[in-house]
């Protein structure tokens, strides 16, 4: 589940830079066009960080995957 949503940010940033280059080109402002890369940046950002490994080498979403299946084991033994 994480992997689509991860896809989605991805395919979000990536439509969010190009909305912002085509807004720019359209209207000449700037401000707006600059927020939009600014959020793509941040989206970008926040995937990094949750599927970059640590210096252990597990990753924050290896950790949900992990924990997800520690409680459905333990769901199942019960």
């Amino acid at each position: 589940m994480t992997d689509l949503v991860f896809s989605l940010v991805m395919l979000a940033a990536i439509f969010l830079v190009l909305g912002a280059y085509l807004y720019w080109r359209r209207t000449g402002e700037v401000k707006q066009p600059a927020l939009m890369v600014v959020l793509a940046v941040i989206a970008v950002g926040n995937v990094l960080i949750w599927t970059i490994p640590t210096s252990d080498g597990s990753s924050p979403v290896d950790l949900i995957e992990e924990t997800q299946a520690e409680e459905t084991q333990a769901a199942e033994t019960q």
